[in-house]
């Protein structure tokens, strides 16, 4: 789990009926962040900030959830829920706490009116633990893999979680998965594919409504340009895992953690971050099956 990083903290919050939920991960002080956003539709909050060379090093939590762009207001409740316990970038004024934040979508799926808000975002934070519940909860609820030949082909995605330690360096992640192409194994093969025959072809509908959503942590000592590389490496775990991936029609993006107590050569770090984002999104599409 991605909680092996110690000091991270995860919680989701979950609607079954209306088949949508987010998930937010908590961080240390001190946390060093970064991210990459690719795929041709993604919606997105705060990543801006999270570029080299940009003023705030530090990230306070990550939301992951559903509910297209209307779901990104949950990032409103867990900036609340931070700011009552003092945690946040300070300013002359204030403290703000910095949530970037990712959506995918699955208004098709459940009831499109039902979308995390500042209250779900809230309570995503104070259910948030070292326990990381996997499969469709939180803004894995309502999501769904394999529409390549189209939606009547999809088959469920979800959230998923693992880690590898070798020495004291721990890396771990995190992914909810909503992806327009087929999760495979290390060698191609088909682990969750589409149910319409392979010989059809069609073309995707409804613009941009898949996305893979990932947040690799780890216990290393990072400046933000290595945490960015880092991220970058979580995109070659999502292309391992996911055929085709960063399409038109996804929006995948990778954030990248660090709590900065164990110094690490940067190619181990990438390796390992390739192999748990590959394992978390197998994992996501897997538990509950």
């Amino acid at each position: 789990m991605i909680t092996r990083v110690l000091g991270i903290l995860v919680g989701h919050w979950t609607d079954p009926t209306g088949r949508t939920g987010c998930t937010v991960v908590l961080c240390p002080p001190g946390t060093v962040g970064s991210g990459e956003v690719r795929g041709g539709a993604p919606g997105t909050r705060e990543t801006d900030l999270l570029r080299p060379g940009t003023l705030v090093q530090e990230v306070h939590a990550v939301l992951l959830t559903g509910g297209s762009a209307f779901g990104l207001a949950a990032a409103d409740g867990v900036m609340r829920y931070l700011e009552e316990r003092g945690v946040g970038f300070e300013t002359p004024a204030a403290r703000v706490p910095i949530v970037p934040a990712a959506v995918l979508y699955d208004l098709g799926v459940g009831d499109a009116a039902a979308r995390p808000g500042p209250e779900q975002g809230y309570l995503a934070c104070a259910a948030a633990s070292a326990d990381v519940p996997e499969g469709t909860v939180g803004a894995g609820t309502g999501a769904t893999v394999a529409k390549l030949r189209g939606p009547e082909g999809a088959a469920s995605g979800g959230i998923g979680t693992a880690s590898v330690q070798e020495g004291d360096l721990v890396v771990g992640a995190i992914a909810a998965v909503n992806a327009l192409g087929e999760v495979i194994d290390d060698a191609g093969a088909v682990l969750v594919g589409s149910s319409v025959p392979a010989q059809t072809e069609a073309v995707p509908e409804g613009g941009g409504t898949n996305t893979t959503l990932v947040i690799v942590a780890t216990n290393a000592t990072l400046s933000k340009e290595r945490a960015n590389l880092l991220s970058q490496a979580a995109h070659d775990g999502i292309e391992r895992a996911i055929r085709p991936a960063h399409t038109l029609w996804d929006g995948d993006t990778a954030f990248a953690l660090a709590t900065g107590s164990v110094p690490a050569d940067q190619r181990q770090l990438e390796r390992l971050g390739i192999d748990v984002v590959a394992e978390a999104i197998r994992r996501g599409c897997a538990v509950g099956r």
